[in-house]
């Protein structure tokens, strides 16, 4: 399954290698499609590829470090 979905990285988090977590602490694959980042914020969509559960994972594990994550509703980064 793939998921999409943006990220947007507070402050705080914006310099912390979450998706490099992502990707050893759960079963997915992370690729990165699109991304704008600086000392103030940082902005990314994201597509996530495995099992539902993983990717539902992964996302609680984002949001959990103070990321906010919400659904890219159509493919418009394709």
């Amino acid at each position: 399954m793939k998921k999409r979905i943006y990220l947007t990285y507070p402050k705080e988090q914006v310099k912390e290698p979450l998706l490099y977590h992502v990707g050893r602490l759960f079963k997915v694959v992370t690729n990165i499609r699109q991304a704008s980042v600086s000392d103030k914020i940082g902005l990314v969509a994201l597509e996530l590829d495995g099992e539902p559960d993983e990717i539902d994972k992964a996302i609680k594990y984002l949001i959990d470090k103070g990321v906010k994550v919400e659904p890219i509703e159509l493919d418009i980064i394709e």
